[in-house]
């Protein structure tokens, strides 16, 4: 999986705001930061309308951006020091939500892979892309409508853009989005600094040309662009975007311990380069009362913030059969919902009785994969039909998905839960029933403990949290 342009961690403005708010009577210095009306009343709560449990949900982005908040293009001499390429203005590099709890000590903050493939205005495609979506949609709406001023186009289509990012999050994870917070590449490096940098751990020695990363292995101290390197490193490391993301929760949940700590937090000159790193490069929601953020944090330690990945169905997706090397991460909302909902504390729940099960489904593995026809089975008990492992088939390449005349629509929509499969109807296949053949380059859900449509292994566990108080050494 190729994917160009570099990451930049989103959710440093929230670990920055809570330690500097800590070392200042007065918030008055912050009240400088760039505005943007992403929250308004696009179905995420107002302030003081809280979630049952008192908690805030914080969508915290990352841009590759080579712009500042201003609208205005980065020195040349900074985009140097920053090793910053071709712009990547109009994609997300990096999705966080952030969970503060109310009267707990404990923050959870979990990833969302950028190229995961979701449903979103203008059809599927990979969730980093709503971003340039919704820019580009309003910036068309308000040409046609006569609107001159570039400046306004500017402005209200940057706003849109990021209501589509926190809608195409919304609707991915069923997490309502409280507040926003969005960095560039310079904050990133301004922010490192500002906090004399950030200590991480490599298990081994790593180089990478297009990242500038280059670090030997060990603990170590980065700020800057070394720190910018660290995060947006994906080659040369296993599993490529995944490690990267791994990288980046790594480098905030050091930061956070760092910022939280009564050592940084009590020295005056950091304190005041924070304050300048946030408000020269930080973009927050227009309803985040910060007064009331901060009354969140008091009760987090330095090692109360853990950080965790979304579930993934096949980080190897090809999801354009006329592009066949066009690749994705595949998501199953379902399954991003349940995990979301159970990292903050409250099962999916509904007040409609279950719905009978639907057709039965019998799956056969023509493909290898030890287990496969089980977990597909499984993944489409969760959608509400009963299915069952019908054992191995004969070994073929490709998948399908067979039924008789009158189970026309139930074939069709198993072949579409299992990742577009080919259908076909069959007078040998008996009333009542549905029969998939899995094949050898199946890659839909529940591939997860076989293989990508590469035949690259997959993982299914994920690796452990990463916690603000842990040693975190890395690859």
């Amino acid at each position: 999986m190729r994917i160009a342009g570099k990451v930049i961690a989103g959710a440093l403005s929230t670990v920055v705001f809570a330690g500097t708010a800590y070392g200042f009577s007065t918030l008055s210095a912050l009240d400088d930061i760039t505005r943007s009306d992403v929250i308004g009343g696009g179905g995420s709560v107002d302030e003081g309308q809280k979630h049952a449990d008192g908690a805030l949900d914080i969508l915290m982005v990352g841009r590759d951006s080579r712009k500042g908040p201003d609208g205005q293009m980065l020195p040349k001499s900074v985009l140097e020091e920053l090793r910053a390429g071709a712009n990547g203005d109009d994609l997300t590099d990096t999705l966080i939500v952030l969970r503060i709890p109310d009267g707990q000590q404990e923050v959870k903050a979990f990833s969302i892979p950028r190229d995961s493939y979701v449903s979103m205005p203008g059809g599927k495609g990979k969730i980093n892309a709503a971003f340039g979506r919704g820019k580009a949609a309003e910036a068309a709406k308000l040409r046609a409508a006569g609107e001159t001023d570039k400046d306004k186009i500017e402005q209200e289509s940057m706003t849109a853009a990021r209501k589509a990012t926190r809608q195409a999050v919304e609707d991915l994870t069923g997490v309502t989005i409280d507040h926003y917070a969005e960095v560039n590449l310079l904050s990133f490096s301004e922010i490192s600094k500002a906090v004399g940098g950030v200590e991480v751990c490599l298990k081994h020695a790593t180089k990478d040309e297009n990242s500038g990363a280059d670090f030997p292995a060990g603990k170590q101290r980065l700020s800057g662009g070394a720190a910018l390197a660290f995060v947006r490193q994906r080659d040369n490391l296993p599993g490529t975007d995944f490690g990267r993301m791994r990288r980046q929760q790594v480098f905030l949940a050091a930061m956070a311990h760092q910022v939280l700590s009564a050592g940084t937090l009590a020295d005056p000159g950091k304190l005041s380069d924070l304050i300048d790193a946030v408000k020269n490069s930080v973009v927050l929601d227009q309803s985040w009362d910060i007064l009331d953020f901060v009354s969140k944090m008091r009760g987090v330690s330095g090692g109360g913030i853990q950080f965790t990945t979304v579930p993934v169905v096949n980080p190897d997706y090809r999801y354009d059969k006329s592009h066949p090397t066009a690749t994705a991460v595949q998501v199953d909302p379902a399954q991003v919902k349940a995990f979301a909902a159970g990292l903050v504390g409250a099962a999916p729940s509904s007040s409609a009785p279950p719905a009978a099960p639907k057709a039965a489904v019998e799956i056969s593995n023509a493909g290898g994969s030890s287990g496969l026809a089980a977990r597909v089975a499984d993944v489409l008990k969760g959608k509400g039909f009963a299915a069952t492992a019908a054992g191995n088939a004969p070994s073929q390449r490709t998948s399908i998905v067979r039924y008789p005349a009158a189970l026309a629509a139930e074939g069709a929509e198993v072949a579409k839960e299992l990742g577009g499969l080919s259908t076909k109807e069959s007078a040998d296949v008996p009333a009542g029933h549905i029969q998939v053949v899995l094949g050898k380059v199946y890659s839909g859900p529940g591939v997860s403990d076989g293989g990508s449509a590469a035949g690259v292994p997959v993982k299914s566990d994920q690796p452990p949290p990463v916690t603000s108080d842990g040693d975190n050494c890395i690859d």
